[in-house]
């Protein structure tokens, strides 16, 4: 077996994190670097595309100080990027506006009217959320047309970190199926959705497969970041198709539940059996004839992260507050819609709410609702999922709040699957899209490369209170028709 190294490049949305791993998939190294999101206006989301070259350098240069001998021998870099946001590059290559993401709602009215247009559900395989790629276009040719008309690209995140390392623009399917753009199905550009949205072929990037070759990196860019002439990038992935690859869940069923920011329940199929009335997300994996189909919660983590500013203690104080036990469902209740929701409700204006507070409930209280809520809000991903015809039976927990023990007994016993907690160590998106390279470079059969991680321990569900979380489910499910005739 050859010597050489790869790279796995996580563009997330708070930062930048960078794995270095050997042809094994054996980390050798890491580096991260953070950067801001630009929240000033109500419902926006923005970044400075400048922000990910700087992060990209620093981590890279980081990583080739600590690690020359094996920095060196890096033959293939996988990128992983936040979806669905909006790049926009002139006819030279410059960007032309901060990049729109993936969480800003901006364009709720513009997705409502793609969304009912003929075929664009039927052939992009899912509702056109507000967060999607082409509404945001639309949003910005009708209210910055100068911009507009000097468009020559829209890029990805991913696809733009492709882009400035290799001087090409190329995409993977995974990524790209968040644009309502692609016919996922067939895994191609759609002339008719293209055209949905008054926009041409000739603005999207070349599609590869994830671990498919797209380009050799830039002369000017391999000295730049002390790299050797002939590495090459790969596809790469959107970052939740890139999570799977790095737990190994590339067959029917097999999947994860992610407590981050935002919320994910995922799992791959074998096929493509989209439902697009159920608010489930159905995209391309990043590995050929492959999909994958995930319910999305907009706040997961950022409902705690909210409480602990409000309460001015840190997250892992008000979990720790709860024992390592809970008897059962709290009588204080919890909506976690503080930026709207996605699935199932598609509703980019709903908002958050407690109910049941009495003079007796404390911080204690507000605490169980808010993991109890957010849980609640996966078993509706779970619900929907099933209306797919997916029945997984256990499921991978990640996240910063799968730390929380007492979170994980409570997100089980909502579910009713046993969740498996990895021992420590990677096994994210970044290791994803270095294991796209390494498939990438070598040819090797995915599947002998993407193996799920160690297991360090299962969390089953508790039986002893299962029956009263189901009864404060289902109350939880009527909840949602109640707080939206709330004006």
């Amino acid at each position: 077996m050859s010597d050489h190294c790869f790279l796995g490049l996580d563009l997330g949305t708070s930062g930048l994190r960078t794995l270095l791993v050997n042809e094994d998939g054996q980390t050798v190294g890491c580096s991260e670097a953070n950067y801001s999101v630009d929240n000033s206006l109500n419902g926006w989301s923005e970044q400075n595309p400048k922000d990910w070259i700087i992060a990209c350098q620093t981590t890279m240069g980081a990583l080739c100080n600590k690690f020359p001998k094996e920095y060196k021998k890096i033959k293939a870099i996988g990128v992983s990027g936040h979806m669905h946001g909006a790049t926009l590059l002139d006819k030279t290559g410059h960007v032309l506006r901060p990049c729109i993401l993936w969480n800003d709602t901006r364009s709720h009215l513009e997705a409502g009217i793609l969304d009912k247009t003929e075929n664009v559900q039927a052939l992009s395989g899912n509702i056109v959320f507000p967060g999607f790629t082409a509404p945001k276009l639309m949003w910005v040719a009708k209210e910055e047309p100068d911009i507009f008309a000097k468009i020559n690209k829209v890029l990805l995140p991913a696809a733009y970190l492709n882009f400035w390392l290799t001087g090409e623009a190329f995409a993977d399917m995974s990524d790209s199926a968040g644009t309502s753009w692609l016919d996922v199905g067939r895994r191609d550009w759609s002339q008719q959705l293209l055209d949905a949205s008054n926009m041409k072929l000739k603005y999207m990037p070349r599609l590869v497969e994830g671990c498919e070759i797209g380009a050799a990196i830039r002369p000017q860019i391999s000295k730049l970041l002390g790299l050797d002439s002939d590495v090459v990038v790969v596809g790469g992935a959107g970052d939740n198709a890139a999570a799977a690859c790095g737990i190994g869940a590339l067959d029917e069923n097999c999947g994860f539940v992610s407590l981050g920011t935002s919320g994910v329940l995922l799992l791959a199929r074998n096929g493509y059996s989209p439902l697009p009335t159920s608010a489930v997300h159905t995209f391309c994996h990043a590995i050929p004839n492959c999909w994958y189909q995930m319910g999305v919660i907009l706040s997961a983590t950022d409902n705690l992260n909210w409480l602990s500013g409000v309460t001015s203690k840190t997250p892992a104080e008000l979990t720790g507050d709860l024992g390592s036990e809970i008897k059962g469902p709290s009588q204080t209740k919890f909506l976690p819609y503080l930026s709207g929701e996605r699935t199932p409700h598609n509703d980019a204006n709903i908002r958050a709410c407690f109910a049941g507070i009495a003079k007796t409930t404390g911080i204690k209280d507000l605490t169980q609702a808010v993991i109890e809520g957010v849980s609640f809000a996966l078993r509706d991903c779970l619900e929907a999922l099933r209306q797919t015809g997916a029945n997984p039976q256990r499921l991978t927990a990640i996240g910063g709040g799968s730390t929380s023990d007492i979170w994980l007994k409570v997100l089980a016993t909502t579910l009713n699957v046993p969740l498996d907690i990895p021992k420590a160590g990677e096994f994210g998106a970044a290791l994803g899209a270095a294991r796209l390279a390494i498939c990438g470079l070598t040819g090797q059969n995915p599947k002998k490369v993407m193996l799920p991680p160690q297991i360090n321990r299962i969390v089953e569900p508790s039986y002893t209170i299962q029956d009263s979380y189901e009864k404060a489910y289902l109350q939880y499910a009527k909840s949602y028709s109640y707080l939206k005739g709330i004006k």
